[in-house]
């Protein structure tokens, strides 16, 4: 019988620098693409690659998507501090009976605003948005 040497993996996770991965996906660039040649050269994984491939790719493309925000300010001194309100927006082109959403109500206050709601509306919020346009009236 041979005699079989058994070779234990003994070293643990190596981490490596942001210039090793970068070195490592030149040369996979370099070789075509061929992940699998330049894996077997420095042993390791082929899907340690592709994860760093896929990660430099999603850092290039930048956000997905732009973030929009609502202008919002607040009136009045330090002490009586008062939310500015938007301008109230062009009244919804009217609508046919059987168009109607369900449950939709329109709440006009003496200020000249409107608050339109559905029977899904969250009542607790409600309740708060009108409170606010009361002592803003």
């Amino acid at each position: 019988m041979a005699d079989v040497e058994i070779i234990g993996r003994i070293e643990r996770r190596r981490k490596w620098s942001a210039e090793e991965k970068a070195a490592l996906l030149a040369e996979v660039e370099a070789e075509g693409g061929k992940v699998k040649l330049v894996a077997r050269r420095h042993r390791i994984s082929e899907s340690l690659l592709y994860n760093w491939r896929s990660a430099r790719k999603a850092t290039a493309a930048g956000p997905v998507g732009a973030v929009k925000f609502v202008p919002l300010g607040v009136l009045g001194d330090a002490g009586n501090m008062v939310p500015a309100m938007l301008p109230a927006p062009e009244a919804p082109p009217l609508r046919r009976a059987n168009e109607a959403r369900a449950g939709a109500i329109e709440i006009a206050l003496p200020n000249g605003s409107r608050v339109s709601v559905d029977a899904f509306v969250n009542e607790k919020a409600l309740s708060r948005v009108l409170r606010a346009m009361k002592g803003s009236a």
